[in-house]
Formats: structure tokens, C-alpha cells, sequence
């Protein structure tokens, strides 16, 4: 990815797909994963998956006359990319307003506050050095 991607949500759609399916999927196995309920297309998924192909969000190799297409970027990667992005543009780069935010916005369960202290904890060990198993 040489310079910042962005992807729309249809695009979000189609690469979560094609990353859950693993290997190289054709435009019908994305299909008939994604789009079961006949939402979309053949051809709109075709076209999608070739746009992500020009931006190289994808690969593409024709065995036959079928295209397979294998993710240029992993998953980890674009969400990084695009959480920091989002960071940046509404909170001034700041992950505590960030995080602040959230608590203060959803309805949050004990276990679940637990589960961030513990995931905090783990946090600042790592930065301090210390063992986290």
C-alpha cells in the first residue's frame, strides 16, 4: 500500500470476505459467501473486486477463465491505518479522548469494564517490561 487507502463500506464488505475465506477466492465464492440473500450482484461484485485490484487492495490471477484474488493487505493493517486515521481526524490524535469517549458513550457491562482493566494492566506491564502471561 504505498499511500493511505481508504475503503468505502461495500469495500469493507468484500475484503472481510475475501480475508475470512483465506486463499485466493473467485467473484462467485465472495458472492455466494457474502451475498447469499442476492443483495448484490455477480457483476457488482466484479466490479468491486477490480476497483480493489487498480487501488492494490488486491492481487489477481486468471487460472482459466476465472480470476482468483488474494488480499495485498492484511486485516490488522488496514484497521490500524484506519483507527489511527479516525484517531487523528475527530479526536486530535488522542487515544485517551478516544477511549473517554467511548466508556462515556456506551452502556458498558461490570465484566466488560473488568475485561479493559485487565487488558490495561497487560498494557502497561508490556511498556514497563515486566513478564505478561
Amino acid at each position: 500500500m504505498t499511500k493511505k487507502q481508504k475503503l468505502t463500506p461495500v469495500e469493507w464488505e468484500i475484503m472481510e470476505t475475501i480475508w475470512k475465506l483465506g486463499g485466493s477466492p473467485s467473484v462467485r465464492e465472495v458472492l455466494e459467501n457474502r451475498y447469499s440473500d442476492g443483495k448484490k450482484a455477480y457483476t457488482t461484485v466484479q466490479t468491486i473486486m477490480n476497483y480493489l485490484y487498480k487501488k492494490g487492495m488486491l492481487t489477481r490471477k486468471m487460472i482459466g477463465l476465472v480470476n482468483f484474488y488474494t488480499p495485498a493487505i492484511q486485516r490488522h493493517s488496514m484497521v490500524k491505518s484506519e483507527v489511527k486515521t479516525m484517531v487523528s481526524r475527530i479526536f486530535n490524535g488522542s487515544v485517551p479522548a478516544l477511549t473517554n469517549y467511548l466508556i462515556d458513550t456506551e452502556k458498558l457491562s461490570v465484566e466488560e469494564i473488568d475485561e479493559i482493566k485487565i487488558l490495561l494492566d497487560k498494557k502497561e506491564k508490556k511498556l514497563l517490561g515486566e513478564n505478561n502471561d
